[in-house]
């Protein structure tokens, strides 16, 4: 049976946003001396939890305290760019092609992602909106997945999620959804090839691709 809800990550999923989280990444290594990286690194090696990736990056630990020092700075030079950023190209095209509900669910700041996706057109499209719950949230997406749907009574086997990182594919399996990835986020194509699920190169045919889960 088909899948009824779909379940959007925002960013770089629905936000083509891969420039300023790079920008905003090397912003966060200069502020304690460390080097930079290029788009191609940034999404060859990005994970979550971030800290992780953070001290891959770095060649060395990072402290819980550190991290959050760093999370800071990230957030606060994402936010200096996040006005001028604009959807995927076809992002309301493929939102427009999915026949069932839809819901988004997002790392960014609650209060400051609702706002964010109504200026952009999408008010009162999705269901239900949910972003991070909590200041510091470098994790896993699995737990956010969970409650999200919760929130909402579908079950995880009536979902699936476009996402555009190896998390998302996880947090779907987590919970028993399906998962379509887009290559043109945060991601190296190669790594979402390599991990099994279905892979779309546009949103709109990643959404063809959930119709037929």
């Amino acid at each position: 049976m088909a899948r009824t809800h779909l379940v959007w990550d925002w960013n770089g999923t629905l936000l083509d946003d891969l420039t300023l989280v790079v920008d905003s990444t090397n912003q966060t290594f200069a502020a304690i001396g460390g080097r930079s990286v290029d788009a191609d690194e940034h999404r060859s090696r990005f994970r979550r939890p971030v800290a992780e990736f953070y001290a891959e990056i770095l060649e060395r630990a990072i402290t819980d305290e550190e991290f959050e020092e760093l999370d800071r700075i990230f957030h606060e030079a994402y936010r200096v760019g996040l006005t001028t950023i604009p959807l995927v190209a076809d992002a309301e095209l493929a939102i427009r092609a999915w026949p069932g509900t839809q819901s988004l669910l997002s790392m960014w700041f609650h209060d400051e992602l609702v706002p964010a996706v109504e200026s952009r057109g999408l008010a009162g499209v999705f269901a239900r909106i949910d972003g991070r719950p909590t200041e510091v949230d470098g994790g896993l997406k699995a737990g956010h997945l969970a409650r999200h749907l919760a929130q909402q009574n579908i079950a995880g086997s009536d979902c699936v999620l476009i996402g555009d990182s190896i998390d998302d594919a996880d947090a779907a399996t987590a919970v028993g959804a399906a998962a379509v990835l887009y290559t043109g986020g945060f991601t190296d194509p190669l790594r979402l090839r390599a991990s099994g699920v279905p892979v779309a190169d546009t949103l709109v045919e990643a959404v063809s691709i959930a119709r037929s889960l």
